[in-house]
This record gives structure tokens, C-alpha cells and sequence, in this order.
């Protein structure tokens, strides 16, 4: 396999000759892997677990991949190197990280896990990732189980026919949003578990890649209850089920303190001084869905410079994706001329540093996303977040209270739901959901399944015949 890259020439042979049989696999792909799997790595390390670090090459540039690595201090052990579109990609991640787990299992006594061979292999795949799904497939493929990190998330949308039907607010018969008092009504609707429902399959692909990497996972590691209550609804067994919260938590509270250090802040400040100050929303927008969609991403466009009119600081993170959307439907000109108007419009690619993201992100007034691992890190940071999908695979966070979801189709909407947002009190103040040395939880689940059998599991070993 040429495409793949080793940290060292001797790979397999120095992996066979570690004394422990079982090969903790860490694997990365996206930026957001890199933030949530680190800690789950250096946990590893400490326990003294034969542990290696693989990078897919989904994210390979610096601002989304190469700049974290070195703020983290850690080098993948190898590196897949995939490139190409969605199938590509996903067919070439099967089949490199399958021959590496291949040349893994030639390595060292045979054991008696299904297929036989010498290491085995432990994958440590993470949300809903390409990577999750492509690469829990190729370990399924030797006889081996993941650990999938982040299990079970799965999107929830809000009855919005029963809101129709309790409500005067929103939407009326021309589809528009009556927000005049509705966004208090509309939060605490949402704050109830019986008003959302499931079926939804956006994000596109990430649902589809949870789903899949759950049928080849041996240890479910879930976030949060609601994550549990999914996952038995499924079939899963629930005693490969653990509740450990999300590691991004202990990913957001090392990054608190490498910013609290004052040359951290000096950093990303002293590019943006005008963000020092908070009082800024940050927009975020790169699904697929929206920015494919010129009835959802001009909206949202329309809503950010209704902001901007008003005098509100805008933070615009800019991704493939948005720099794709703002070309497709026509905005690129616009932006340019808003840039030039707006001292207080800062319009930036997305960072290569963490804890840059997260000093700045620490003093936001609210952030408008239609990202996942953004819900979370908002609840950490207590910053009100709106999110802008029609559901959440996040949902707890909106029935916790700090997230309310504005559907990315009216641009009146969008920004009456960010306004009502912007610092507001009730939305900072409610409780921490993803929970703290998350890592440490992880690690404990995995541990004390292995104490008592393997991670792929027999119906022998299940059934205990």
C-alpha cells in the first residue's frame, strides 16, 4: 500500500514486537476528531496501553489539521492518505486501514478471536464521521469490534405540526415566522422531550455514518442518557452501553487554560482585537444541506447582514463549503463590499489553533451554527447557541435550555432567534451536559470490558452458554 505513510520504517515490525497483545488503534480524520480523540490517546499513553495514532487524511491542510497536531504535541503513526470524492474516499479508507489491521494480525502469536491471527486490533472511531463508518467497516471485516466515542447520536426534530397547532406564533399560512413574542414559547417548547420526534436523516452523511459504525462497535460510549435511551431502542446491548459524557469537554477545558495564559490570548486578539471585547455572534455554516441550498444559505446570509446594518459584531468563519455556497448563489461581490463596509465584520478563514477558537469563542455573546460538536462546546462555554437546522442531533442541548433551533429558511427568523439569544441570561446559565475527565471514563468503560472478555463478542460469550 504506497499511498499509505509511516512514522517510521520499521511500523509493523515494532508493533509485533511490543509484548501486548492487544493494539489500541486511535483513529482522526477531521478536525473535530482531532479535538474529541487526542485526550482519549493521551489517556491511553498514561495507562501504558499499546497505543497508535492514525490519521485517515480526510483533513489534511494546516488550518484543519496540521496546526492542532503540533498545538496537541502529538504525530499519527500512520497516515491513510485518502483523497477523492465521498465514495473514494470511503472505499480507500476500507481498504488501507483494512491491509494495516491486516498486516497487524500477521504480527505475533495467534489468538482465538474470530479469524484468528496475532495482534488484536482495538479502533477507536469517533461521532459520525466517514472515517467512523468506513473504518469500523474495515476492522469488522478482520473479526474486530470498535470502540465508537460519541455513540448514538441521532437527530430529533421538533413536531413543528403540533407547534402549529398550539401556537400563533410561527408559521403563519405564507410559510413566514411570527416572531413578535414567540421566541420565550418557542425555547420552552423545545425544552420538552415530548415535542421532538425522529426520522430525520441530516445531517447528510453524518446520520448515515453513526448508523452504519454502530452495527461494527463492541463498546458504545454515549454522551448523554438521551444517547442511551437510542442506542437501546436499536437493539444494542446494555452492558456494552456507557454513559461517559463527551470528551470534548476535557478538550474545551485544556484549551480554557492554555488561553488563560496571556501570550495564548495575545494570538488570536491581536489579529481580531475588535472580538476582545465580546459582544459578537459567531457564524458557522458548512453542512452540506445548507450549502447546497440557495433557499436555506441566502437566508441565513440575509439574516448575518441584517446584523451587521444594525451595528452587531459578526464573526464569519469560512470553510470549503461556505466559500462553495457563496460563489454558487451570487454572494461572493456582496461579501466583498460588507467586508469593506463593516469595521465591525470580521470574515476569516477557520483557525488553525484550538485554543484559539476557544479564548475567542469563551467571550461570545451567541453563536449561530449549523454545527454538531459547536452545540456542545457552546454548553461547556455557557454562550447561547442557535442552531440552524430544522432538528439537532444535539437535541439535549435545546431542551436543556441553552440551544434554540431556527430553521434555515427565513432570514426574519433567524435573526430574531439570534437577537433573542445574544447574552441572554436564562441560555447561559443552564446546567453542564458533557460532564468532566471524560477521557478517564472512556477508558474506565473500555478496561472493564476487556477484564472480562473481548471487545467483538460471541453470542457464546454473550449468552454466557
Amino acid at each position: 500500500m504506497r499511498s499509505i505513510t509511516y512514522l517510521r520504517k520499521d511500523f509493523f515490525n515494532a508493533v509485533g514486537a511490543l509484548s501486548q497483545e492487544q493494539i489500541h488503534v486511535v483513529l482522526i480524520a477531521t478536525k473535530p476528531d482531532i479535538i474529541k480523540q487526542i485526550p482519549l490517546y493521551h489517556e491511553l499513553k498514561k495507562r501504558g496501553h499499546a497505543v497508535l495514532l492514525g490519521h485517515t487524511g480526510q483533513h489534511y491542510d494546516e488550518n484543519l489539521s496540521g496546526g492542532m497536531l503540533k498545538e496537541f504535541g502529538v504525530e499519527p503513526d500512520f497516515n491513510l492518505n485518502v483523497r477523492g470524492s465521498m465514495y473514494e474516499v470511503v472505499s480507500q479508507i476500507i481498504e488501507r486501514f483494512g491491509f494495516v489491521i491486516g498486516e497487524l494480525k500477521s504480527r505475533g502469536p495467534a489468538h482465538r478471536s474470530l479469524g484468528g491471527g496475532g495482534k488484536i486490533v482495538i479502533p477507536y472511531v469517533h461521532g459520525d464521521t466517514t472515517t467512523a463508518m468506513a473504518a469500523s467497516n474495515a476492522a469488522y471485516c478482520h473479526g474486530f469490534a470498535s470502540v465508537h466515542v460519541e455513540a448514538g447520536i441521532r437527530t430529533l426534530t421538533p413536531d413543528y405540526e403540533k407547534w402549529k397547532v398550539e401556537s400563533a406564533y410561527l408559521p403563519d399560512r405564507q410559510g413566514k415566522w411570527k416572531v413578535e413574542d414567540g421566541l420565550s414559547a418557542w425555547r420552552k417548547f423545545l425544552m420538552d422531550r415530548k415535542n421532538w420526534k425522529r426520522g430525520s436523516q441530516e445531517p447528510y452523511p453524518e446520520q448515515f455514518c453513526t448508523r452504519c459504525s454502530e452495527a461494527a462497535t463492541g463498546v458504545h460510549l454515549a454522551p448523554v442518557e438521551l444517547d442511551r435511551e437510542f442506542l437501546l431502542g436499536e437493539g444494542f446491548a446494555d452492558d456494552r452501553i456507557f454513559i461517559v459524557g463527551n470528551t470534548v469537554a476535557d478538550a474545551t477545558a485544556e484549551a480554557l487554560k492554555r488561553a488563560g495564559k496571556e501570550e495564548r490570548f495575545e494570538s488570536v486578539f491581536e489579529r481580531y482585537p475588535i472580538l476582545e471585547r465580546g459582544d459578537f455572534v459567531r457564524f458557522c455554516i458548512h453542512r452540506r444541506e445548507n450549502c447546497s441550498a440557495e433557499r436555506r444559505f441566502v437566508p441565513i446570509f440575509r439574516a448575518m447582514q441584517k446584523l451587521l446594518e444594525e451595528g452587531r459584531t459578526v464573526l464569519l468563519i469560512s470553510l470549503f463549503q461556505t466559500e462553495a455556497a457563496i460563489d454558487r448563489f451570487g454572494l461572493r461581490k456582496e461579501l466583498e463590499e460588507m467586508v469593506k463596509m463593516y469595521k465591525h465584520f470580521v470574515y476569516s478563514p477557520v483557525w488553525p489553533l484550538y485554543t484559539d477558537v476557544i479564548a475567542a469563542m469563551s467571550k461570545a455573546s451567541v453563536c449561530a451554527t449549523d454545527s454538531g460538536s459547536m452545540q456542545e462546546e457552546m454548553n461547556v462555554l455557557g454562550v447561547p447557541c442557535v442552531t440552524l437546522r430544522f432538528g439537532s442531533d444535539r437535541s439535549e442541548s435545546a431542551m436543556n435550555g441553552g440551544n434554540i433551533i431556527a430553521p434555515p429558511t427565513d432570514a426574519d427568523f433567524i435573526h430574531a432567534a439570534i437577537t433573542f439569544a445574544w447574552d441572554n441570561t436564562d441560555m447561559r446559565n443552564t446546567p453542564k451536559l458533557y460532564g468532566k475527565n471524560v477521557s478517564a471514563k472512556c477508558i474506565d468503560a473500555v478496561e472493564k470490558v476487556l477484564k472480562a472478555g473481548s471487545i467483538f463478542r460471541s453470542d457464546e460469550e454473550r449468552l454466557k452458554m
